[in-house]
């Protein structure tokens, strides 16, 4: 079920009204009936890696806050870290990795040899509760979180359904207080939700949605062969077109999570208008990038151990982020170029907003709005040769004939 269809506009406000004439548990309840009902509108199977995930996560967690055997807490950390990265690198990643074993069996001339390819579909946002989930057991061990006395509780937290398809990534110690405590309705912040909903729509439907209707006929050749004019048309409606995408999914979340008494962290503070690829991060996909900072930077040692193993640390937090976005190596280099980026800014140092002028912000905005724009290119192409060919069609000064009106039309 997608926010953007007629069916949840029927499902939300049933939901809504029905929420809203029950006890805090009875609710929860309900909900958790209801966001399994939603999850499973794609196909039912799907729920028997949640349900299964959910069930191990929340005792081990419990078994791993009572004991104080650190052996015994390790080999349950490692019991859920190795269950929920093994479901997502299955469904994921693993025709991603047959694919480029295969490719490379036969660039070393090895062609003999065949590599298993399945029909692996993709459990829709298994990327988002996977990551909700580590972050929950891992704050337990690391006891900074007191585990959920709940089962439902717990499972309401993985699963709620605003967030649970497209994020943004909730963090345990934001959202589970909310779903073990009494919900009170309020007026006013059931309208903000509306609002945010209307907001979120607007984003997808009329920006996004219209954006990718020049995206798509850039990068899949229907403009034709890539020049000046087709790049631009292109990398800019598609810049324009993940930003609505995103940041309109998030808005829904939030405004739908709002109805029923749940505050959603924001996830996009007006990225574009970043002055460095640092403050781009702070303002992109926050829930994402706090997570990668917070579960994978850190852990590596960060910016301990000194600069090279802060540059290496940062480029594997970039790479990997890349990747968890789509099982392409396209993905691991829009990451690189981001990573690239901030290992730069950080040699030179991210200049302070108190030391520009207004002219210098908006240059910086200028330059790195094209830098990310750049980085667009290889996370929309399908291949890294498509990649390459389109990033090409720069050096072709022609523009089409359609520039003008395709220009107007993104306008």
């Amino acid at each position: 079920m997608f926010f953007d269809t007629p069916i949840y506009f029927v499902f939300l406000p049933l939901v809504v009204l029905v929420y809203w004439r029950l006890d805090r548990y009875k609710q929860n309840v309900f909900l958790l009936a209801a966001s399994y009902f939603f999850y499973g509108w794609w196909d039912w199977r799907f729920l028997s890696l949640i349900l299964t995930s959910t069930v191990v996560d929340f005792f081990a967690a419990r078994y791993i806050a009572r004991s104080s055997d650190p052996l015994r807490r390790r080999a349950l950390l490692t019991l859920s870290l190795v269950l929920n990265f093994g479901f997502l690198g299955f469904f994921k990643y693993f025709n991603f990795f047959a694919d480029s074993l295969s490719s490379a069996l036969t660039t070393l001339g090895l062609s003999g040899f065949t590599v298993t390819a399945l029909r692996i579909v993709l459990p829709p946002g298994i990327s988002f509760y996977t990551f909700q989930a580590v972050a929950y057991i891992v704050d337990v061990y690391k006891r900074k979180l007191e585990p959920a006395g709940s089962l439902v509780d717990y499972a309401l937290f993985i699963s709620l359904f605003p967030h649970l398809v497209a994020g943004p990534i909730q963090r345990p110690s934001h959202l589970l207080p909310q779903v073990q405590k009494p919900r009170q309705f309020n007026g006013d912040f059931f309208f903000d939700g509306l609002m945010l909903i209307l907001s979120g729509l607007f984003r997808k439907c009329v920006v996004a949605d219209n954006c990718a209707l020049l995206a798509n006929a850039a990068f899949s050749g229907r403009m034709g062969t890539p020049n000046l004019g087709v790049v631009l048309i292109g990398v800019y409606a598609f810049a324009w077109q993940i930003y609505a995408d995103f940041s309109g999914y998030s808005d829904i979340a939030r405004g739908s999570a709002q109805l029923m008494g749940f505050h959603f962290l924001v996830n996009f503070r007006q990225p574009y208008l970043a002055t460095s690829l640092q403050d781009f991060w702070r303002r992109w996909h926050i829930s994402l990038s706090t997570w990668l900072r917070d579960y994978l930077y850190i852990p590596l040692g960060g910016n301990r151990g000194g600069e090279a193993k802060t540059y290496r640390n940062l480029m594997a937090t970039m790479l990997l982020g890349g990747l968890w976005h789509g099982a392409n190596w396209t993905f691991v280099v829009w990451g690189g170029i981001h990573g690239v980026g901030l290992a730069v800014e950080r040699w030179f140092g991210e200049p302070q907003p108190g030391n520009r002028t207004v002219i210098r912000t908006w240059a910086s905005r200028i330059l790195l709005f094209h830098l990310v724009c750049l980085a667009w290119i290889f996370f929309r192409a399908q291949s890294w040769s498509a990649s390459l060919a389109f990033l090409a069609g720069i050096a072709d000064w022609r523009l089409p004939a359609q520039f003008l009106s395709a220009l107007a039309f993104l306008a």
